[in-house]
């Protein structure tokens, strides 16, 4: 049945693309998203019925009873804080999905209560001038999408359910993916293709922002597999007030947890002012919307001290302006071909060897010996491949002034570009060429240099 639906809706796909408004350019996009400031997080699924935010996978869709849900409530709820759009948990990390799928029994149509929620929430929300995002998780223990079991089934699986969210249920501004290039997901971008994923949903909706819950490995001044940074506080990830110039998200729920627990009745939630003045209102001085969580409870309703609180946010809130975005470079989206090829370089500090500049982690690096005037750093491939991207990351704290990159193909060094300046992440894009090596030649420093990274990628365009 699921090669079938695909069928269809690879049909499908272009009427629905073509249903949309007109693609707005990227920048637009993330501008409008940091104007939008503060928004409501809705975790509501099957671990809202287990007391635990990761339940059982083969938990039974009888649990799922909630006997008063009004997704209006969550909508007015959200108003009373001044928030601006919500964002569901269509499907977490389990792979219960809560609308009206073609792609598996594991439904809510198969619970008690027999109705899509992702439809009431979206219906609910724009009712009430709020805009729509939804969350998915890439894992899914349910349907053993995890690492060591991924099969071409598992991303036609994902494709089949990213397509009925963006097709059935109208505008949506922006999807947050997780359980995808985690620690803990262990599910990499190659495992499940990124630039595919992507791909798919700017078709569909060219105006969704996407947004991969990724900021705990990549570094802070480059948009790697995301569209918006983002930053989950209670996983000790946190903005920059200062210093952060890319668009961002900053999530937090208002509870101890993100889905119910039978203690969030009468236990206190955060401080509804502290929330305001160390959180809303910085974050969106800093090019940050703060999205706050608030669980509904099993009967499908927001709690009363929950509710209490998000309008006393909107009583204490005075929105201020937005600063403008400054000029960015366009997402890596695609995969990293220099990960873990064979390496070579000039004579290296001590333990810091060439192999950890594409050992796909930013937290080591190749170093240069102090006594190196010249230093270089080369990615050997197996065979020629063909690029047109490639990022450097530079390491520690030495400044590279001066450097040039270059390729090797039909037997001779070619070069690719000359960088002066002390950026710290450089993202090269350039017509597609061929070759079997690319070397960094570093010409002007402060110190011995380091590279944490560095990618070739063979960009879609």
């Amino acid at each position: 049945m699921l090669n079938r639906f695909l069928i269809l809706l690879i049909f499908l796909a272009p009427i629905a693309a073509q249903s949309q408004n007109p693609a707005k350019p990227l920048s637009q996009l993330q501008q409008e998203f940091i104007n939008l400031r503060f928004g409501m997080f809705i975790h509501y699924n099957i671990p809202t019925y287990m007391d635990q935010d990761w339940p059982d996978p083969d938990a039974s869709p009888a649990m799922f009873n909630p006997t008063k849900l009004d997704c209006n409530q969550w909508a007015k709820a959200a108003k009373s804080a001044g928030m601006s759009y919500g964002c569901l948990t269509t499907k977490h990390h389990s792979g219960f999905c809560i609308w009206d799928t073609k792609t598996t029994d594991y439904s809510v149509m198969n619970s008690p209560l027999k109705r899509d929620v992702v439809k009431e929430y979206a219906e609910s929300f724009r009712a009430n001038g709020l805009k729509v995002m939804l969350y998915y998780s890439i894992l899914d223990t349910h349907h053993k999408l995890r690492p060591g079991h991924i099969e071409k089934k598992h991303v036609d699986m994902v494709k089949a359910q990213l397509t009925e969210l963006l097709t059935k249920y109208g505008e949506i501004s922006a999807l947050i993916i997780d359980g995808w290039d985690a620690p803990w997901s262990r599910i990499s971008y190659d495992d499940v293709p990124f630039e595919e994923i992507y791909t798919l949903v700017k078709t569909l909706q060219p105006n969704c922002l996407l947004m991969d819950l990724n900021a705990a490995k990549y570094p802070k001044e480059a948009l790697y597999y995301t569209d918006i940074k983002s930053y989950e506080q209670g996983a000790g990830q946190h903005i920059s007030k200062e210093t952060n110039q890319l668009p961002a998200l900053s999530c937090l729920p208002i509870n101890s947890a993100w889905f119910w627990k039978k203690s969030f009745p009468t236990s206190p939630v955060k401080n509804p002012v502290d929330l305001v003045n160390n959180n809303l209102v910085p974050f969106n001085q800093a090019y940050c919307n703060f999205i706050l969580n608030v669980a509904p409870n099993r009967d499908g309703l927001i709690d009363d001290n929950a509710l209490k609180a998000l309008e006393q946010m909107g009583n204490t809130w005075k929105k201020g302006t937005v600063p403008k975005l400054g000029k960015m470079d366009a997402p890596i989206i695609s995969s990293n071909v220099a990960k873990h090829q064979s390496t070579n370089s000039s004579w290296s500090e001590d333990m810091d060897i060439m192999d950890f500049a594409n050992d796909d982690s930013f937290t080591t690096s190749w170093k240069s010996n102090k006594e190196v005037k010249n230093p270089w750093f080369e990615i050997d491939f197996d065979q020629d491949k063909s690029f047109n991207m490639i990022t450097i990351a530079q390491g520690g704290n030495a400044v590279i002034k001066k450097y040039r990159v270059e390729y090797f193909g039909n037997g001779t060094w070619k070069s690719i570009q000359t960088i002066t300046g002390p950026e710290k992440i450089k993202t090269l894009r350039f017509d597609r060429v061929w070759g079997g090596k690319v070397r960094i030649l570093i010409d002007e420093f402060t110190a011995p240099p380091a590279l944490a990274e560095v990618g070739v990628y063979n960009e879609r365009r």
